[in-house]
């Protein structure tokens, strides 16, 4: 009998994608089901005890009945969920990190959980360097002036010129997947740069960027771009102590996540000089609410979390939890499980 699967997709990541990745990874040895998750025109959110996730329990619970295995990219794997779908053995998550699966239920189940990590890599590597060029240069504002059908030639006076990358110190916080291919690319373009990752390895550094100090990176560079994962330790890492310690007219970039930044602090930062500009991709909340200062503070250049969105990471996303499908199918290790201990024995 075939094993059945369940392709929970949604309006990026296709059902179709999956499902056709699936196949091929599996020889088509599967019966594949596929239900079309409302995300992103219905914005993420938490679902019962997970967070960041599409769907509803009740339509999950459905969906799941009689499968053993559901790749998907925003499905929610809640307690709820788990107790009402014994057949369940495997969930494959497209994403960087399980967030919405609750993995302590899951592993109690008897349920693996894997997940795709480096999946959009290259698309927001891309996406920062956007941004970062963008706020380098005043784009934003110029932009929205031009569409407005104004042409201010004062944005040459030499006050009101925008910085080169080549020869700028640029400091990156975080060198994993994205940050290392940023730096690379700063590195090709004539900029010094400067990490800080204190879990980063000297020799994967060596050769395109200097490993410092976190008081030294923000004293030294004139673009700081942030690539950290969201930790306790992270949490509001960067604030008004530490915007203040950057040079006078500086540029701050993040693409990674909203709870690493103090937002206020940012525009108290641009109104007062401190910084000349800001590129923002993620959000302290999402959408970002009609009374933001970030709406009206000028210098700041912002796009609604899309850094990670490209054709090419939906077909990506697909392909890595279609292998970790046909991994399993075969006996073989998982690439990427979050709790390999349900596996053991």
């Amino acid at each position: 009998m075939s094993t059945k699967v369940l392709a929970a997709g949604d309006h990026f990541v296709l059902p179709h994608l999956l499902v056709d990745e699936v196949k091929q990874a599996t020889d088509g040895a599967v019966d594949v089901t596929e239900i079309k998750l409302p995300w992103p025109h219905t914005p993420f959110g938490q679902v019962a005890e997970v967070i960041e996730a599409s769907g509803t329990e009740d339509e999950l619970i459905e969906a799941l009945q009689g499968v053993e295995v559901c790749v998907t990219q925003l499905a929610p794997l809640t307690e709820r969920i788990l107790e009402g779908c014994p057949d369940l053995k495997l969930m494959c998550i497209s994403r960087g990190g399980p967030v919405n699966a609750n993995l302590e239920a899951a592993t109690k189940h008897g349920v693996a959980v894997c997940y795709a990590p480096g999946r959009n890599a290259v698309a927001t590597a891309e996406h920062t360097l956007t941004l970062l060029l963008a706020a380098a240069r005043g784009v934003g504002d110029t932009h929205v002036e031009m569409r407005n059908g104004t042409w201010r030639g004062d944005y040459y006076d030499y006050d009101n010129c925008g910085i080169e990358i080549e020869g700028a110190t640029v400091g990156l916080l975080g060198y994993g997947a994205i940050g290392s291919r940023v730096a690379k690319v700063l590195k090709a373009m004539g900029a010094e740069v400067l990490v800080f990752d204190p879990y980063v390895k000297p020799e994967l550094v060596e050769g395109i960027a200097e490993s410092v100090s976190l008081d030294e990176l923000l004293r030294r560079s004139r673009i700081v771009s942030l690539h950290a994962r969201v930790t306790e330790e992270t949490k509001g890492m960067i604030g008004a102590e530490q915007l203040a310690k950057m040079p006078r007219g500086s540029v701050l970039v993040n693409c990674a996540r909203g709870a690493l930044l103090d937002y206020d602090a940012v525009c108290d930062a641009i109104d007062s000089g401190q910084l000349s500009g800001a590129g923002f991709d993620v959000f302290p909340e999402e959408p970002v609410p009609a009374g933001s200062r970030l709406l009206t503070t000028p210098g700041i250049v912002m796009t609604p979390h899309i850094a990670g969105g490209s054709q090419e990471v939906a077909h990506k996303a697909a392909r890595i939890v279609a292998g970790e499908v046909g991994r399993y199918l075969r006996g073989e290790p998982l690439a990427h499980c979050a709790n390999p201990e349900v596996l053991e024995g």
